[in-house]
């Protein structure tokens, strides 16, 4: 036989009143009555209703992350972040995966509006954020993730993409290379828009009699099999006109140099190759990747925490930009131009 809210109270010798205090507003109970309660809780075992206490409240304590693919390490490790944070602050989250679509972002926010979440932290599938606006207009808080918040009421947190990008260019251009490949996905990508005009912007800061010449070829998906279908069909007809590849994150990049070693070409002897985002598997693979990294742990938490800050204060709160440095990390996948390189 369950033990309800008035067991409790009879146990106790006191209102039903008292014992919804002692459980929501604690600090409004003399901590005589409030040990009375609490020995009358542990005694009979009760266990408050959690689906009843958010009815009265009107707060779930619940929030949603929506991220692009789950499947990328990326985002594996954003997650764990999330979850961490949202975890110590006595939150649960909901993980929502949209394939990169904007429909099924859609999709997963009207259940998440449904479930009456508190805060939606998300990674849009789509440059556009009318949608965003309207689940912050319902006021539920919003913090956008890897993404930049321009035009929204919204906290954000990333990394400075620009930055990562002249990073990889410079560590290419200081290793002798002048004729580089940019493999990566689409414009309307945020995060790649930031990183080639970072790249574009280093060359420019170049005296124009050295600068380097860049190439670039795009993806249809920021995958490894999506990397090789490009790649392959790039170097059917024509010889290496190349001598290195900046790739749009790691998952590119290990479907770049698997696609180069098919064709007998070695890394980084003949080519180099840099990835973005540092995943666990870059250090392992086998040709050891070099990679632009970002704190992708650290971004979740930082993330988690604006959004609960929101939460618990939605009438205070400010809006925040947290903005994370890229760092270069150096493994065996990019080196010297070798002499019989175009461009040596």
């Amino acid at each position: 036989m369950s033990v309800s809210i008035r067991d409790v109270a009879q146990k106790a010798g006191v209102s039903l009143g008292t014992v919804s205090n002692v459980f929501n507003r604690p600090d409004a109970v003399a901590p005589s009555t409030l040990k009375k309660v609490q020995k009358a809780v542990a005694d009979l075992g009760f266990v408050p209703n959690a689906s009843a206490r958010t009815l009265r409240a009107g707060k779930t304590r619940v929030l949603g992350l929506v991220v692009p693919d789950i499947s990328n390490p990326f985002f594996t490790d954003l997650s764990k972040g999330v979850n961490d944070a949202v975890l110590a602050a006595g939150y649960v989250v909901i993980l929502c995966n949209t394939d990169e679509s904007s429909e099924k972002e859609d999709k997963y926010l009207d259940v998440l509006v449904a479930q009456n979440v508190q805060g939606v932290l998300i990674t849009p599938a789509r440059d556009s954020y009318s949608n965003l606006k309207a689940i912050a207009d319902r006021g539920i808080g919003l913090t956008l993730v890897d993404r930049s918040a321009i035009g929204l009421e919204a906290c954000s947190v990333g990394v400075d993409d620009a930055q990562g990008g002249a990073l990889a260019l410079q560590h290419l251009y200081e290793l002798g290379h002048r004729d580089i490949m940019l493999l990566t996905g689409a414009t309307n990508i945020p995060q790649v828009a930031e990183r080639e005009k970072g790249i574009k912007a280093a060359i420019a800061d170049m005296p124009a009699s050295k600068r380097p010449h860049l190439t670039t070829v795009r993806v249809d998906a920021m995958s490894t099999y999506g990397a090789q279908e490009v790649l392959e069909k790039y170097l059917k007809d024509k010889k290496l006109d190349f001598t290195a590849i900046i790739c749009g994150n790691d998952l590119v990049a290990l479907g770049a140099i698997r696609t180069l070693r098919a064709k007998g070409y070695d890394v980084p002897a003949d080519v180099s190759v840099i990835g973005y985002d540092d995943i666990d598997f870059a250090q392992s693979a086998t040709v050891p990747l070099t990679s632009i990294a970002q704190p992708k742990y650290q971004l979740g938490f930082a993330a988690a925490e604006l959004a609960i800050a929101e939460c618990e204060n939605p009438g205070k709160h400010t809006h925040q930009r947290i903005e994370f440095q890229p760092q270069l990390i150096v493994r065996g996948s990019t080196g010297p131009v070798s002499k019989k390189s175009k461009g040596a």
